[in-house]
């Protein structure tokens, strides 16, 4: 490009000091460079080194890590020569960082329009008067509803989503010269995470602002990058364009993570990577992936492979590169579908209405209150035991709100649920043992589901006890058979939660589900914050559990892709109103509601040159209309004053498909 680099790191390694006093490298000879307006994107399995080279960028290790080789300099100053207040002065101005966890970057006890306007102030000198402006119209870049409201709440007020938008508005606060972005997107919906991304092209564009991306998302990659950088076991295998990388990988492990990725037009389960990456320090002499990969020779095992240059302008650490590139695509590599038959109704949802609001005592003494239209209405579902249904829909839409109705943490308003045929208690207090047990939840973030004072094996041990009684030796037994089970081993039984991976974990949370033996499995976004590798293996896992154990699912999830791959019936919320449901195939094939079309023009997969379809004017609501059509406020094809005064009815199709919009069918 003939510009000087913004961040560059030359032949960086980062380690500890093993036990027996010698070096232990986490990075090895890492060396990378991102110039003004360039976009570069960082991928690899968790554990590979990707967040430990974004925050190296800003001059800073985690405890216990230092550097053993190599300088990172940013405008062509060594951050670690500067000193600690220098350093602090580049970082949130000059050089901005979206965290992958936005809510342990935001302080609990300060509203958002204090912290961002304490950002203003600190890194663009600006008075309390201009701050306040500023920051409203930061929240509102981010697409946040109604930025002036979302100022006044506190972080535990917002959900994932919405903390994730202020994050990254916090980052922009400064208008950094380059950003670093440590997995953005996660927990966006499809929508906002399309729109956040154009948001910063825009921005780079606009401000010539470097960027480091940092996914496990290959579809945010390849919309967003221009180069990509792949690592395994600390080192860089692969650097080179978006397009070369993603479409012809001069390298079998970026083959490998393209396989595990669920696609919108394939069906089919993604294919898992066999294996594990090697601990720091167990890397042996050889190549690292050698014992994970399908090409592997005897002399990969000898000799560590430099990095060569390759077709495409690739730069690879492959003694086989040549032929890795001319294999045929790895799209075609994908294991058969499987779903499992269908039985009788499971779990049963008939006109549910759920509502948050809760008058104060004052208002209700009263009478003053006005209650907002309810959160979740009208939803009508069922489930047959051994299938899937997929709950979809932007955030806010009353997908988890239905989760917690139905294990009786949000007592519905209106409306019952039933399972089996029997009709729950709408409180899990209220609810027998046998009911309690039938039904398990896994959660998104298993980190605050587990005790991180307890072992695994008393984690599991938890609803053995409970719900079958077990002690001493067969409570031990069976608990190592359940992680067989989730394919872990026994030895896992006397670790803590916190030295296992992310993936490790939250295959705990499913054998723990599973502990109890349950007919129903609700599942909160079990796969968002789990690189593609494991997020393979976990899907793989629950649809084994289901066809063998006969179970059935309510799975939740922004990825539309992961749905369709595993879910049987869909459905498509919006503002808490049923949009449309139905068998998958033939909601993802179409006819489509309006609200379902624009959710899959705005999925992001790992093929270059497809741009997502955005509604420049699409804007996020806050809460439902009074009446009419849900989505008539953001609907590209309303029809005029029906859809703005009478409710949608219901379009029933072939195999049960229904669409709830005034469309005629035929025209959809």
């Amino acid at each position: 490009m003939g510009l000087d680099p913004v961040i560059e790191l030359t032949e960086l390694s980062i380690g500890f000091t093993g036990r027996d006093g010698q070096d232990v490298p986490v990075l090895r000879d890492v060396s990378l460079a991102v110039r003004p307006g360039e976009s570069l994107g960082i991928v690899g399995e968790s554990g590979s080194g990707k967040s430990t080279v974004a925050l190296a960028a800003m001059g800073f290790l985690k405890h216990g890590l230092r550097r053993l080789t190599g300088q990172v300099r940013f405008d062509g100053r060594d951050m670690f020569a500067l000193s600690r207040q220098d350093r602090e002065a580049i970082r949130g101005g000059q050089l901005g960082l979206i965290p992958q966890n936005s809510g342990q970057a935001l302080t609990p006890t300060m509203r958002i329009g204090a912290q961002l306007c304490e950002a203003l102030r600190l890194h663009c000198n600006l008075a309390q008067s201009q701050c306040l402006p500023r920051a409203e119209a930061l929240l509102a870049q981010v697409r946040l509803p109604d930025p002036g409201a979302i100022m006044q709440r506190y972080p535990h007020q917002l959900s994932g989503g919405q903390q994730q938008r202020v994050a990254i508005a916090m980052a922009l606060a400064g208008e950094p010269r380059a950003l670093l972005l440590d997995e953005p997107t996660t927990g966006l919906d499809v929508t906002t995470q399309a729109h956040i991304l154009a948001l910063l092209r825009d921005l780079a564009v606009e401000r010539n602002m470097a960027m480091v991306f940092v996914s496990h998302d290959l579809g945010v990659i390849a919309h967003s990058c221009q180069r990509v950088a792949v690592m395994y076991a600390g080192e860089v295998v692969l650097d080179g364009p978006a397009q070369e990388v993603l479409k012809r990988p001069a390298h079998p492990y970026p083959r490998a993570l393209l396989s595990a990725i669920p696609r919108l037009c394939d069906a089919r389960l993604p294919r898992a990577l066999d294996g594990r990456p090697p601990a720091p320090g167990q890397g042996g002499a050889g190549c690292a992936f050698a014992d994970r990969c399908a090409m592997v020779q005897t002399g990969c095992r000898q000799v560590h492979p430099d990095l060569t240059r390759a077709p495409g302008g690739q730069t690879v650490r492959c003694l086989r590169a040549d032929e890795v590139v001319a294999l045929t695509p790895h799209a075609a590599d994908r294991p058969a579908l499987r779903h499992g038959p269908s039985g009788d109704v499971a779990l049963h949802l008939r006109d549910v209405a759920i509502c948050y609001h809760r008058p104060g005592l004052a208002a209700r003494l009263l009478g003053r209150d006005t209650p907002p239209p309810a959160t979740v209405d009208g939803i009508s579902l069922e489930v047959r035991a051994g299938q899937t249904l997929g709950l979809v829909g932007e955030s806010g839409s009353g997908k988890s709100t239905i989760l917690k109705a139905v294990a009786g943490l949000m007592p519905p308003l209106a409306g019952e649920i039933s399972a089996r045929g029997a009709v729950l208690p709408t409180q899990v207090r209220r609810r027998r043992p046998d009911t309690l047990r039938k039904i398990q939840m896994i959660f998104q973030n298993p980190d605050e589901s587990l005790n991180p004072r307890q072992t695994i094996e008393q984690i599991l041990a938890q609803p053995l006890r409970l719900y079958f009684g077990l002690e001493g030796v067969q409570l031990r037994e069976r608990a190592a058979e359940l992680l067989e089970t989730v394919r872990l081993g026994a030895h896992m039984l006397d670790r803590l939660p916190g030295q296992l991976s992310g993936g490790e974990k939250q295959r705990v949370a499913v054998a723990r589900a599973f502990a109890a033996e349950p007919d129903i499995v609700l599942c909160d976004e079990v796969t968002s914050a789990l690189d593609v590798s494991v997020q393979a293996a976990v899907l793989d896992l629950l649809d084994d559990l289901k066809r063998s154990k006969h179970t059935t699912y309510v799975f939740v999830s922004h990825d539309l892709a992961v749905v369709r791959a595993l879910a049987d019936q869909v459905a498509v919320l919006y503002q808490g109103r049923l949009c449309e449901a139905g068998p998958v195939e033939q909601v993802y094939s179409g006819p489509s509601h309006p609200y379902t079309a624009l959710l899959l023009n705005a999925v992001l997969e790992p093929v270059t040159g497809h741009a997502p379809h955005l509604e420049a004017e699409d804007v996020v609501e806050l809460s439902p209309p009074a009446s009419g059509c849900p989505f008539q406020r953001r609907c590209p094809r309303k029809l005029g004053r029906i859809c703005d005064t009478e409710s949608p009815p219901e379009q029933m199709g072939a195999d049960g498909h229904s669409i709830r919009c005034h469309i005629p069918r035929a025209e959809l």
